[in-house]
């Protein structure tokens, strides 16, 4: 039997839509955390953290997300015309993701005040859907040339 009738192919561009839709679903969910807690926050000064996030958010897009995207954009773009629905990333991040998933869990349950930690998920919440934005507009220019 062979192992190829089981690989889940799609055209290429498609993995440019997948990634960008993951980044943002990432995103957003980071950032909805955040917003509850900073709704629950009793503290007069909720803008300063989110600010903060925002801030963050910035620095992470600028000098980590993009790197990142512009590696997995550079290990799609050669791949043939058919590659794997789950090669949107390499096997190695999909271990990476699942590490940040445990410290985000063991974050939320941590005693650290909420507060502080939608710093964290703003930044990083916002960064992902910034970041997400170049899956789109290459998935678009691929879009437009075919």
């Amino acid at each position: 039997m062979q192992m190829g009738k089981f690989k889940p192919g799609v055209k290429k561009k498609y993995l440019y839509i997948i990634s960008g839709i993951m980044w943002v679903v990432a995103g957003i969910i980071l950032m909805n955390f955040a917003r509850v807690w900073l709704t629950e926050y009793e503290g007069e000064n909720r803008w300063i953290f989110s600010l903060s996030g925002f801030l963050l958010a910035m620095i992470i897009h600028h000098f980590g997300f993009l790197r990142v995207v512009d590696k997995n954009l550079g290990r799609i773009e050669p791949m043939n015309e058919k590659p794997c629905l789950f090669a949107f990333i390499s096997w190695k991040s999909y271990l990476l993701i699942a590490v940040m998933i445990t410290l985000g869990i063991l974050l939320r349950h941590s005693r650290i005040p909420h507060q502080y930690l939608a710093i964290i998920y703003i930044g990083i919440g916002f960064s992902l859907f910034l970041s997400s934005i170049r899956y789109f507009r290459i998935f678009v220019q691929n879009t437009c040339r075919s």
